[in-house]
């Protein structure tokens, strides 16, 4: 150890590791951006069959490149609602598939190419204003950098494999593979990347200082470290997302503690299916590498998680009963039901996120719909429920403006793609619609009672022109609903302009004729201020019906 530069070691190593998680980060980033459409659409099959969601687990944690992202992710999901434990399980199992794309990306020895791709990536990324541009050069800038950060690591091992006594500490590893497996979730916990820690292994094995035994056993432990995030994040969440979170951990524990039963054939079976001997060694200089070696450890961690979620799958129902059983209901607890299906959590995954608020979005719409509901019951029936139970949904309607907005404000903080900064833009004009349409329904209703307070009516004519603007408005409001699905976008966006444009009229024609009225002595003056209002609020509300439908055009 005396000839080995200690300070020098670590910082290569500190270096090498920084490298590697930023070009994690970088590829993660540039892979959203540019998938950032189809991540919204995976989003889609979040709710469906365990099978489908292993799929959207593994695809989403490739493109991600983090299986604790997707755990948190998933983790928020349930917390929010959005999912039951099942479905949360199954998709948490496809991360764990979807997370072993690093190692494989990273055991393929073609480093040499990392300076070029970092260069390219450069170029791409600084000097070109197209965004898909941008986002390739992001995702070959840090494919690039993963590769550096990693042969930086390998050289700062290195020296270390000169020394019996470092040497030492991991042969005992080989003869105590739960040691071992204890060590890999420790330096996983720490670290906070299962992806960093086999790179860190997959150096460690190259550079001749752990042999193969050593290097699975780690491999098994990281698969239980990476476990730990998701549940210290889901230490003050709901009771079904802590039962996600240690779910995760269940399956990755009990599947490394049969592994460990099979040690010694599993390790035969990765090393019948990968090409080349996992013991050649190459000289480089004064130095000897072991350049098969990492195809055996990616291939393992692959092997172990796929074999791992074949076994759970068939029993997730099960798996899930179990959790619900150790994690229990606290009398203490109190449940709530949340309004916004939206938390920080999914901040971690801010291109889904975008697609989770529009989500929202149109759950506050409907909100606006049914209270719009009310007022037509209140006007035209003169409903007397429909005071309170409009009172209390426009109250629903605010604390979905608040959360959508502050949500919208931490999420446009993120990384994200030119569509998705625009969509943050126009969800929150639409958001915006979407409130004055709430509070101009409430308006309504509460014309209608202070027209009871003073006992005033209107006539048989201007309950029939009441009548004809409300179901004009009501009308123009499930065109927009549907609008969503129309093949035929700007056709339709010139029929709600057509419809606006009639409301308008149809306002101003029936003011003139209750003037009419006014002048003839069939209405009284209070009974005509209260009609105006009632036309002028309508009119309002169509207006903001027809921006919603802008707003919908623009974004598709």
């Amino acid at each position: 150890m005396n000839d080995i530069n200690a300070v020098s070691v670590i910082f290569q190593l500190i270096g090498g590791l920084g490298l590697f998680l930023l070009g994690m980060q970088l590829m993660s980033e540039g892979l959203q951006k540019s998938s950032g459409e189809s991540l919204k659409k995976i989003l889609e099959k979040l709710t469906t069959n365990r099978i489908i969601g292993t799929g959207v687990g593994a695809v989403v944690t490739a493109i991600i490149q983090s299986s604790s992202a997707t755990t948190v992710m998933v983790v928020g999901f349930v917390n929010a609602g959005l999912m039951n434990l099942t479905q949360a399980l199954s998709v948490i199992l496809g991360a764990n598939i979807g997370t072993t794309i690093t190692g494989q990306i990273i055991s393929f020895k073609i480093s040499g190419i990392a300076l070029p791709c970092i260069g390219l990536g450069a170029i791409l990324y600084i000097f070109f204003r197209k965004p898909v541009l941008q986002y390739i050069g992001q995702i070959i800038m840090g494919f690039g950098l993963l590769f550096l950060g990693m042969d930086t690591m390998t050289d700062a091992f290195k020296p270390l494999a000169k020394s019996e006594e470092f040497k030492s500490i991991f042969v005992y590893f080989s003869h105590n593979p739960i040691v071992a497996v204890i060590a890999g979730a420790l330096t996983t916990l720490i670290v906070q990347s299962s992806s960093a820690t086999i790179g860190i292994t997959i150096a460690l094995a190259t550079a001749g200082i752990i042999d193969f035994p050593a290097a699975a056993a780690l491999v098994l432990g990281e698969n239980i470290g990476t476990t730990i995030t998701a549940n210290l994040a889901a230490l003050n969440a709901s009771r079904p997302a802590k039962q996600a979170a240690f779910g995760h951990f269940l399956f990755n524990l009990i599947g490394v503690s049969y592994m460990l039963v099979f040690f010694v054939p599993f390790m035969n079976l990765v090393d019948f299916i990968t090409d080349g001997d996992v013991a050649y060694a190459v000289k480089q200089g004064a130095e000897t590498i072991y350049p098969n070696i990492g195809r055996h450890i990616a291939n393992l961690h692959t092997m172990f998680n796929i074999i791992n979620t074949l076994v759970f799958l068939p029993f997730l129902p099960l798996l899930a009963k179990l959790c619900e059983k150790i994690i229990k209901d606290k009398k203490e607890d109190i449940v709530e039901a949340k309004v916004v299906h939206l938390s920080d959590e999914m901040l971690s995954t801010p291109e889904i996120a975008v697609g989770l608020t529009q989500k929202e979005a149109g759950r506050m719409f409907l909100s606006s719909i049914n209270l719009f509901e009310y007022a037509k019951k209140a006007v035209l029936e003169n409903d007397k429920k429909s005071f309170s139970e409009g009172k209390a949904l426009s109250n629903t309607i605010d604390i979905f403006n608040d959360e959508i907005h502050a949500f919208l404000t931490k999420l446009s903080s993120k990384s994200l793609s030119a569509k998705s900064l625009k969509t943050i833009h126009n969800i929150s004009s639409a958001v915006e619609e979407i409130s004055q349409i709430g509070d101009r329904s409430l308006k309504l209703i509460k014309t209608k009672n202070k027209m009871n307070d003073k006992n005033i009516s209107f006539s048989d004519d201007a309950n029939e022109e009441l009548n004809n603007i409300i179901k004009l408005v009501d009308d123009f409001t499930n065109q927009v609903k549907n609008l969503y699905f129309s093949p035929d976008k700007e056709k339709a966006l010139k029929d709600f302009a057509e419809n606006e444009d009639k409301i308008d009229k149809l306002r101003k024609q029936y003011k003139k004729n209750h003037l009419k009225r006014l002048d003839e002595g069939n209405c009284s003056l209070p009974a005509g201020l209260a009609f105006v209002d009632l036309l002028n609020t309508l009119e309002k509300i169509a207006d903001n019906i027809y921006a919603l439908a802008q707003i919908i055009i623009d974004e598709n």
